[in-house]
């Protein structure tokens, strides 16, 4: 009796242990349902749904992403065409510029050969020969007290333009104009002896020649005509407005040269227009 107690008693120890066990597993039975749970139609669908959207969205951000880097690729080949098509604007240009400027040296190169060609044409060849310099009795009362005495002077022969410095020489020679009164035919002014002197080493580096200016004597024994001289009041005649340009024809400007009546040996403008610069400095003279 006493074991078959014990022995029931050891049964309901062991119903008591497995129930308890059994109780401790409902959560864990439990979870394992719900993780090997079967979608119904109906969440499958919810569940397509969800992955579609998400598919759709990873699709839109990748053509917008691919959409961006072809844009900025399309950006970039235009810039870079644009660049390119600028450098080959800007190259045209200074060819252009280049092409320009070299026939623009060519025309000056030209004009200058035309001018120096006309004044190696325009030298006149002046005899040498003996005059009276300074007032004589032609002037009359229009001689200064500056010029006197009156001198004999001895040259030997030489050459002289036939016109005074035309803009066109000096434009020729310089590149610049100085003159106030413009006229490729008008004789250069506003310019000092020392310009002067500039011009003609400048003259004799183009032409190889021997330019220089006239000294006072020789540029009156030319004026006054040489050993052709008449013996005329002004240079070429003895009636001032047919040989010259002065204050009451010339409206108080310069005129083009040549326009007047030449002189004995063909000078042109030897009175009037401007005055000319010599190449030896002025003085009085001393008596002889």
């Amino acid at each position: 009796t006493k074991k078959s107690k014990t022995s029931s008693y050891m049964k309901t120890i062991i119903k008591v242990m497995f129930a308890a066990f059994v109780l401790s597993m409902v959560p864990t039975m439990y979870a394992s349902a719900q993780v090997g749970h079967i979608e119904t139609p109906k969440e499958r669908k919810a569940r397509e749904a969800r992955e579609a959207e998400a598919r759709k969205r990873k699709q839109q951000q990748e053509a917008a992403a691919r959409r961006q880097r072809e844009e900025e690729a399309r950006k970039k080949r235009e810039a870079e065409a644009a660049a390119q098509r600028q450098r080959e604007e800007e190259a045209r240009k200074q060819r252009e510029a280049e092409e320009a400027a070299r026939r623009q040296r060519e025309a000056e190169e030209r004009e200058r050969q035309r001018v120096f060609r006309e004044l190696e044409a325009n030298m006149v060849y002046v005899e040498g020969g003996t005059f009276t310099m300074g007032p004589t009795s032609e002037q009359g009362s229009d001689a200064n007290d500056w010029e006197k005495p009156a001198h004999q002077v001895t040259l030997s022969s030489f050459h002289l333009c036939k016109y005074e410095v035309t803009q066109e020489l000096w434009q020729a020679v310089m590149g610049s104009n100085p003159s106030k009164y413009k006229g490729g035919k008008r004789p250069v002014e506003q310019v000092s002896w020392e310009q002067c002197q500039r011009f003609i080493t400048r003259l004799n580096q183009l032409t190889s020649k021997n330019y220089r200016l006239p000294t006072e004597a020789e540029w009156e024994y030319a004026a006054r005509g040489g050993n052709r001289s008449q013996r005329y009041k002004y240079a070429g005649g003895n009636s001032i407005g047919d040989v010259a340009w002065h204050k009451s024809n010339s409206s108080d400007q310069t005129h083009d040269v040549g326009t007047k009546r030449a002189n004995e040996l063909g000078l042109y403008d030897m009175s009037g227009n401007v005055y000319e610069w010599c190449n030896d400095r002025y003085d009085n003279y001393s008596s002889i």
